[in-house]
């Protein structure tokens, strides 16, 4: 078996198995339901994974490792922090329009990994979310009102949390999804001539 095949197979394996335990659940998914869905034997999954609790982990990480060096990459081209901000942003909402199953998988199982897997999945998320903070903290610069760490979870909750609502075949493209979350976060949703929220009606 070439490694192209194994790629191909081991693709295949984790983006259906993403899509099953986004459907029905992490726990209350075999590995004979799994067979049925990607249309592999048991000793096939076997042969990529030793267990389920192996192939969640090889889901979260890949996705994770996904946007992680994908954002890496996205930064090498930004100018100042408030560009970085935006490119990290556009990435990682792409990348996770085109990955809505993991998404939900990431957000829904984040405690159902053995002790080990789950340090390690919880180390590439430490990494992620330190990169963005650092970058949110240089574009802040002195005096800033927002803490950099809960503007940091505001916008990866903002991002995250998509796959409840957004429809990638609806009538917003995931690059315009992206500019919009761009451009409410580094600017705010009120218009220059608009100096607060009315009060009342």
């Amino acid at each position: 078996m070439t490694t192209h095949q194994y790629d191909e197979r081991l693709h295949h394996l984790l983006r259906t198995a993403a899509h099953v335990f986004a459907e029905q659940g992490y726990h209350a998914t075999s590995m004979r339901d799994l067979s049925k869905a990607t249309g592999m034997s048991l000793a096939g999954m076997y042969y990529y994974v030793r267990c389920k609790d192996e192939l969640l982990y090889q889901i979260q990480e890949r996705c994770f490792m996904g946007v992680l060096e994908g954002a890496q990459t996205a930064l090498e081209s930004g100018t100042d922090p408030g560009d970085s901000i935006d490119r990290l942003i556009r990435h990682h909402v792409t990348f996770f329009t085109e990955h809505m199953s993991e998404m939900k998988v990431l957000s829904h199982e984040a405690d159902s990994l053995t002790q080990e897997r789950q340090e390690s999945i919880d180390s590439l998320k430490k990494q992620y979310v330190t990169l963005l903070a650092d970058l949110i903290g240089d574009a802040q610069g002195e005096g800033a009102k927002a803490d950099k760490r809960v503007a940091t979870y505001a916008l990866v909750g903002m991002m995250n949390w998509i796959y409840t609502w957004y429809d990638p075949k609806g009538e917003i493209e995931p690059d315009q999804l992206a500019e919009q979350f761009s451009e409410v976060f580094l600017h705010g949703i009120l218009t220059a001539t608009t100096s607060a929220i009315p009060n009342g009606g």
